[in-house]
């Protein structure tokens, strides 16, 4: 029997292993390598713990896709770098961070382990258009950004998302139950449920205003109660539902929003994705001679041996 297919958030990684470690950690000429030995330890951490038969790196190939941008001027606008220093549109990037992300590249080609991108989609339209396609392995979704939640199923594969948002030590599991439970949202649609919580309270990090006057409990008590955002939005056009004058109010004022946002809250389903290759977890690395290379050249022998024993022994 195979392991899962393991789905990893790629940018949320390396983001999270570069302010996790000090950048004293460098190359033989002197170059930060933190994120790196970081992402690195990561995945075989993740290798070992899950033994997956299949693994892609899901990519960002557009952080702020125009579609999005188009229904929600607003949406992650806060994160825009400033013109003079990078570019209109370019996301805010430490400067140490950016060339290591090319380093992370060729270790996951040397290592023989495929990655995954959609042009104009963001990462986790690729983890849920991989996630939602999939027909025969269980599916463990690993990343640190809680939209990624809405992917939870149960058919036709099990689909979980082991979030990593305060680090993989501290690291939660969700599958439906988990998610209708923790956050508040109907059982029988925790996935769609939890995209349409997001929605009502908005996002903050993600520059969504969400519902004004409804938070996140409010938000809950709704979907709860009503079941969906359609059958809420009916019941506020619907003078004998009971819904109380003032959620009804905020929520009639919100109308423009609600219309345009939730195709911005849902992951993409039908990203065109593109591999760069099989995404079977190899037992050895694709070309040993460059990962050793890298190995020397980056001063993360440990790291990358501790990824070939963790490749070795889940096949």
């Amino acid at each position: 029997m195979t392991g899962p297919l393991l789905l990893l958030d790629g940018a949320s990684l390396w983001f999270r292993a570069y302010y996790a470690l000090p950048e004293s950690f460098t190359a033989k000429d002197g170059r930060p390598v933190n994120a790196v030995r970081g992402f690195t330890d990561m995945v075989a951490s993740l290798i070992t713990r899950h033994q997956p038969g299949r693994l892609v790196v899901c990519l960002d190939l557009d952080w702020r896709p125009q579609f999005r941008v188009d229904l929600v001027p607003s949406y992650k606008a806060h994160r825009v770098a400033e013109e003079f220093a990078a570019g209109p549109d370019v996301e805010e990037v430490p400067d140490t961070l950016t060339p290591q992300v090319d380093m992370i590249m060729d270790v996951l080609a040397a290592a023989g382990i495929a990655t995954a991108g959609a042009v104009g989609f963001e990462a986790d339209d690729v983890l849920g258009t991989l996630a939602a396609h999939e027909r025969d392995d269980t599916v463990v979704v690993v990343s640190g950004d809680r939209d990624l939640l809405q992917v939870v199923a149960d058919e036709p594969v099990p689909v979980r998302v082991l979030y990593v948002g305060r680090g993989l030590s501290k690291a939660e599991l969700f599958g439906p139950v988990e998610v209708a439970e923790k956050y508040g949202v109907p059982a029988d649609r925790p996935g769609p449920g939890y995209a349409e919580l997001a929605l009502l309270r908005g996002d903050p990090s993600d520059g969504l205003p969400g519902v004004k006057g409804v938070g996140e409990k409010t938000a809950s008590t709704l979907l709860l109660q009503y079941g969906s955002v359609d059958a809420l939005r009916a019941a506020v056009d619907d003078p004998e539902s009971g819904l109380a004058k003032g959620v009804r109010a905020k929520l009639a004022a919100s109308a423009d929003y609600l219309d345009a946002a939730l195709p911005v809250v849902r992951v993409a389903v039908d990203a065109p994705v593109e591999l760069s290759g099989p995404d079977g977890l190899p037992a050895t690395p694709h070309d040993q001679d460059r990962l050793a290379a890298l190995a020397d050249d980056l001063n993360i022998g440990t790291s990358l041996g501790r990824l070939t024993a963790a490749m070795a022994a889940a096949r």
